[in-house]
Order: C-alpha cells, then sequence, then structure tokens
C-alpha cells in the first residue's frame, strides 16, 4: 500500500525565526547585575535592573542559560576601564 498526496499540498518553511536579540529573547539569559542588589531582591523578591537594562525579579537558576549579549558586553566594557585606571 503506497501513501498519496493530495495534488497541490506543499510543505512551507517558517522562516519568522530571527537571531538577533528581541524583546521576548531577554527572558532566555542570564543577566548581570549588582551583587548586593541580586541578594536584597532574592530574598524580598524586589524588581532588580540589569547591565543591559532588563528589569525583573530573579527566581530561577543564571548558571541553566547563556549570559545575555547586551550584558556581557556592558560588563567587559566596564573591565576595560579599570584596566585602564590600572596602569596610571
Amino acid at each position: 500500500m503506497s501513501i498519496q498526496l493530495s495534488p497541490g499540498v506543499e510543505t512551507l518553511e517558517d522562516q519568522r525565526t530571527q537571531e538577533s536579540v528581541d524583546e521576548g529573547d531577554h527572558d532566555r539569559f542570564s543577566h548581570y547585575a549588582r551583587k548586593d542588589k541580586l541578594t536584597e531582591s532574592m530574598v524580598m523578591g524586589t524588581p532588580l535592573v540589569a547591565l543591559c537594562g532588563k528589569v525583573w525579579v530573579p527566581s530561577r537558576d543564571p548558571k541553566k542559560y547563556p549570559v545575555c549579549p547586551a550584558c556581557k558586553e556592558v560588563w567587559e566594557s566596564m573591565a576595560r576601564g579599570r584596566d585602564d585606571s590600572d596602569d596610571e
């Protein structure tokens, strides 16, 4: 027995997926924030502002997610600034 497909039926590829960081993508990353504020936020349940500007209440294990590219970029630029000032 052979399977017959209906005439005119074709498979379409969904091309809506994008590689860029969109509004909702911030929820798929671990974010950098001030350590003292992070502890307070986790204990008190208060919103926290990440280096990239995202505001959220931390509630998951950050080790399970990749680091936010925007937070990483800000962190690295801050680290370069500290390295420059150490030379003086």
